[in-house]
């Protein structure tokens, strides 16, 4: 039972989960995905371009090797496709007839953990579930199996040698640190180091306001990006605001803003009994934050929303990791379960005083009613800010609270438009918003020349319907009064190779059914 205790939030803890056996490492790509050729043309496809432009179909998208050349529009809807604008294919082109197939920029998850704290979670199957949802990028937040570990799978990714995502690795604060960091000149000391290690950001939990400045100060000299989890225990020192002051550059979850609202108080009104370290005390209290906040419209409400755009700070607020809070049952029966979570992690999620965010000891009926008011507020201010030109990304820090890798991004999809995102929005939130807070911008993010092909081929309108995007597909009744299921993503296409989603999902549920057949 001890092995499941989660890296907490504190420096020591975190050092110490450094000492576990990092997990299987992915294997070689071998015979999987097809190419990049020198030249792909995608025929007859919808486009839906991620910068917020209507979808435009038919076209034809031209790709040489692992870019996009050309997206040529080849007629109209509901007619045959004009022969004379297609371009024209050459010798040793391939060329896939995808005709009226939708056609996507490759999804950004803004944080994605390679296996998070439970035990021995093989990374080709958190790779493969996440290519096989069309996620093409992932920032790793923490790098909690350690650098070098993270690193191998970045620089393998990013040589096509691994069946994977593009992996932008930061480093928790601290990690790797031989003793706790309490001087300003230790801080920029650590943050030359990781840099030199090869770490491309930093996520922060917490530190006294004159380290995080320092910290802060040297990553931005450094060219590092930061994000940071505002943890409880630091939060009244350093809250939303006071961090993006310093130079943060995004944050994750929502800790530190409803703090940054408070205007009848300084700290959170906790009960005299709470202990952070009881699982269910930090999350039952948590989902009583919101309320203590200003409300929406009022002085203080928009002083601190505009205060954080003008800082150009984005929000990566992965609603999808709470959602338990607010139906435990829906979350334990999602039917992906059965055969997409691993036994391990599925035992990882189980109530536990020891492993984080297993926090059902006694989840009530209060408990869930005070998280749908919390998620009320959560929403109204995410689209707020999103409306007054800040921006929102999307993650799914999937491998907690029964999120399962790939398909907790596209919950996170359908959440955002519970909160007022129309759908185009969501999609440019999961592409080039966060292609944008990268810093690449100029490579991934929106389907237009001159950019990587990274790519999500599906069948139905996403647009329409987000369900069509899980691994799981769509359940509905067909033309003849029959129940089916839709097949989800059909091509995720990543630096211009193509990869069957179907033939990565079946790899899963192979990786999944073996787990279970060891422990029988």
């Amino acid at each position: 039972m001890l092995k499941r205790v989660l890296t907490t939030l504190v420096l020591s803890t975190i050092m110490s989960s450094q000492l576990m056996a990092a997990p299987p490492k992915a294997p070689p790509r071998g015979e999987q995905g097809e190419g990049p050729y020198e030249r792909l043309i995608l025929r007859g496809v919808n486009l839906i371009n991620g910068e917020g432009a209507p979808m435009q179909g038919p076209v034809d998208i031209v790709i040489e090797n692992d870019r996009i050349k050309n997206v040529v529009s080849v007629g109209n809807p509901g007619v045959p496709i004009l022969e004379q604008r297609r371009p024209k294919a050459e010798p040793g082109d391939k060329e896939l007839d995808l005709t009226g197939h939708y056609v996507l920029p490759g999804f950004i998850d803004m944080h994605g953990h390679i296996g998070g704290s439970a035990d021995g979670i093989p990374a080709e199957y958190v790779l493969k579930l996440w290519l096989a949802h069309g996620i093409t990028t992932v920032r790793e937040p923490g790098s909690f199996n350690g650098l070098e570990w993270t690193k191998w799978h970045q620089e393998q990714a990013a040589n096509n040698s691994i069946v994977s995502p593009r992996i932008i690795p930061y480093l928790g604060y601290g990690m790797n640190s031989d003793e706790p960091i309490f001087k300003p000149e230790q801080a920029r000391e650590w943050v030359r180091d990781i840099k030199q290690k090869g770490a491309e950001g930093i996520k922060f939990f917490g530190a006294r306001p004159e380290i995080m400045a320092a910290a802060l100060d040297e990553a931005e000299k450094q060219g590092l990006g930061t994000m940071m989890h505002h943890a409880q225990l630091n939060v009244v020192r350093t809250n939303v605001v006071d961090s993006a002051r310093l130079g943060l550059d995004s944050m994750e979850h929502w800790y530190g803003l409803p703090e940054a609202l408070f205007t009848e108080q300084v700290i959170q009104d906790y009960p005299a009994d709470y202990n952070y370290n009881n699982e269910q005390d930090r999350f039952a209290e948590a989902g009583r934050l919101w309320k203590q906040a200003a409300e929406p419209g009022s002085e203080k409400w928009n002083q601190v929303r505009d205060e954080l755009i003008e800082l150009d700070f984005t929000i990566n607020p992965t609603l999808t990791i709470y959602e338990a809070s607010r139906d435990l049952m829906r979350e334990r029966q999602a039917i992906w379960h059965n055969e997409y979570t691993l036994p391990q992690l599925w035992e990882f999620f189980e109530p536990s005083r020891y492993a984080h965010g297993s926090y059902w000891f006694d989840w009530t009926t209060d408990e869930e009613v005070a998280w749908r008011k919390n998620y009320q507020k959560w929403m109204t201010f995410l689209q707020d800010y999103k409306n007054h030109g800040g921006r929102i990304t999307t993650g799914s820090d999937a491998g907690y609270i029964y999120k399962i890798y790939g398909f907790g991004l596209i919950r996170e999809f359908e959440l955002l438009r519970e909160a007022g995102f129309n759908a185009l929005e969501v999609v440019q939130a999961a592409t080039l918003n966060g292609a944008e807070a990268l810093g690449l911008e100029h490579e991934i993010g929106s389907v237009v020349p001159g950019k990587k092909a990274d790519l999500v081929v599906v069948a139905e309108n996403p647009l329409a319907n987000f369900k069509v995007l899980y691994g799981t597909g769509h359940f509905k009744l067909n033309d003849q009064n029959e129940p089916i299921r839709t097949k989800g993503v059909r091509y995720t296409i990543k630096d211009g190779i193509v990869y069957d989603a179907q033939e990565l999902l079946s790899d899963v549920r192979r990786l999944v059914a073996e787990a279970k057949a060891d422990q029988e």
